[in-house]
């Protein structure tokens, strides 16, 4: 049985969706919390209950897409299936991930505030770096087990998650162009890892 989302909850959700539309449209500085309020359809009062500054409001978002990288982070290497399966596997989970229409409005709010502010920056290019670390630590474990013979795991986990980005986050974020088709995610994942394997010398 579905539990019911407290009406509490809901103004808190509300809150947060409605400062990363106002975040996209106007800006972090030029959103004040009486739009984010007004926006959101609470009470200003409501949003400072809930997010004490827009700071905060901005700590929750980086925070949510966080959780939405770790949510696609791959189960351990597995040597007794076969290396290209799980990495279809691995991708497939990540590109579900870069497609979420959620998760890509997180990801423009956090991307554009960035660029505003470098300190910002560092620390989101920091935290994203040790997400990210998880899938070198799984190419590392598949190369202990003679599976990848010839990449470095750092640069084999940025061509492998790049390749993927190119197709499936930076159009998306950067030109708003709309998430691609069930199809073209299938076609996208399998040729990455085609083209991975071959760059890596993989005993698949």
């Amino acid at each position: 049985m579905n539990t019911p989302i407290k009406l509490t909850d809901r103004k808190r959700q509300a809150v947060v969706e409605a400062a990363i539309a106002e975040f996209r449209a106007s800006g972090f500085e030029a959103t004040s919390m009486d739009k984010i309020a007004a926006t959101a359809g609470v009470s200003k009062r409501t949003v400072y209950n809930h997010f004490p500054s827009k700071d905060e409001l901005f700590a929750q978002i980086l925070h949510e897409l966080w959780i939405s990288i770790s949510s696609a982070e791959p189960p351990p290497f597995n040597p007794a299936q076969p290396l290209r399966d799980q990495l279809l596997n691995l991708l497939g989970a990540k590109m579900e991930m870069l497609q979420n229409g959620y998760f890509l409005d997180l990801a423009r709010v956090a991307i554009a505030e960035a660029i505003h502010s470098p300190e910002r920056a560092q620390e989101m290019v920091a935290r994203l770096s040790g997400k990210e670390e998880a899938v070198t630590t799984w190419l590392r474990s598949a190369q202990a087990h003679g599976q990848l013979t010839k990449a470095d795991p750092l640069i084999a986990s940025q061509l492998l998650q790049g390749g993927l980005k190119t197709f499936a986050f930076w159009p998306q974020v950067t030109m708003n162009q709309p998430p691609l088709d069930p199809a073209m995610q299938r076609q996208v994942v399998e040729a990455t890892v085609d083209m991975f394997l071959a760059y890596a010398n993989a005993t698949a």
